[in-house]
């Protein structure tokens, strides 16, 4: 029998982090964290990042573990995460892979192979100084011509995943969401069930414009004061984050506050509908409306339950 996993996905601000604890605490799991922002220490306000009282005891991981200037990417999320995943089986414990970074956990559940995805530097550096002379729109738009796809699920201010894009192309003459397709096609090697909480779409923006009124009453701006006043600029990927890249502009003189904080919850809100966008194109999930369950969260934790009790997830071995 396969070893189980459990996926908790869905857009920023659904309630995914509270529902996940819950479940934790219910099946015996361990929460690993796919979010791209959390992993880094002193960045907990604008990411929403677990409080340990909140964590009630869970064990949680991918929280924490980087320095703001280093480097997040796939290869390194797909590395930790079978890591730790090894250890939970060890532990007769339940992976839930937990957050909104769908790529991530597509990474983990279907093992995709990213051993083609070589770098080089020299492309690399052409396309950033393409970047600098050009804007990232025409960066972007190169992408669109050659990998659609991509470029559908790539936000042109994300640089970095614009060029690796461009990289795999250029390398290998074919495009990289043709060869994610392929490996999406693989068998899994988990027994899982792969949730995604959802709600409807004027509740979750409402959220979204609560979510980052309370950030900032909670001190948003004097962290991204810190963080800058330690080193930290819009050039680094942990920089690159909403609520960060917003307030560094607006400390750097190109924004308002009033302006930075109305393009967060716009960008915010945008990212949002891609999330639902990159969700609604996996095969095997399994959404779950709250309106459906008239925002019982005892219903909905119910129901899942009863899945994975189907699914004999919850009988399934851990090691």
């Amino acid at each position: 029998m396969k070893p189980p996993l459990i996926i908790l996905a869905g857009p920023t601000a659904v309630g995914k982090t509270a529902l996940s604890v819950r479940l934790a605490k219910r099946i015996n799991g361990s929460v690993i964290s796919a979010d791209s922002m959390q992993v880094y220490r002193g960045m907990d306000i604008g990411s929403a990042k677990i409080r340990p009282k909140e964590m009630q005891g869970i064990p949680h991981y991918l929280i924490d573990e980087l320095l703001p200037e280093e480097e997040f990417n796939i290869v390194l999320f797909q590395k930790l995460a079978r890591t730790y995943m090894k250890e939970i089986y060890a532990a007769g414990r339940i992976p839930i892979l937990t957050g909104g970074t769908g790529f991530y956990i597509q990474s983990v559940l279907y093992g995709i192979d990213f051993s083609e995805e070589t770098s080089s530097e020299q492309i690399r550096l052409e396309l950033e100084e393409f970047a600098r002379t050009n804007g990232n729109e025409a960066l972007h738009a190169q992408l669109a011509a050659v990998d659609e796809a991509s470029a559908k699920a790539i936000h042109p201010n994300n640089i970095k995943r614009t060029i690796r894009a461009l990289e795999f192309y250029r390398q290998n003459g074919y495009p990289i969401s043709e060869h994610n397709a392929t490996e999406r096609q693989k068998e899994s090697p988990y027994q899982f069930a792969y949730f995604v909480l959802n709600d409807e779409r004027s509740r979750i923006y409402k959220q979204i414009e609560r979510r980052v009124d309370q950030m900032m009453d909670q001190g948003l701006l004097q962290e991204v004061e810190a963080l800058k006043a330690g080193g930290c600029h819009r050039g680094m990927v942990s920089m690159q984050g909403l609520g960060y890249k917003e307030l560094l502009a607006c400390l750097d003189g190109e924004l308002s506050l009033e302006e930075a904080i109305s393009v967060l919850k716009r960008d915010t809100r945008r990212f949002a509908k891609r999330q639902l966008t990159w969700f609604r194109r996996e095969k095997d999930a399994i959404w779950l409306n709250k309106d459906a369950f008239l925002y019982d969260e005892d219903a909905i934790l119910e129901k899942m339950i009863s899945i994975l009790e189907e699914k004999g997830i919850l009988h399934a071995k851990t090691v």
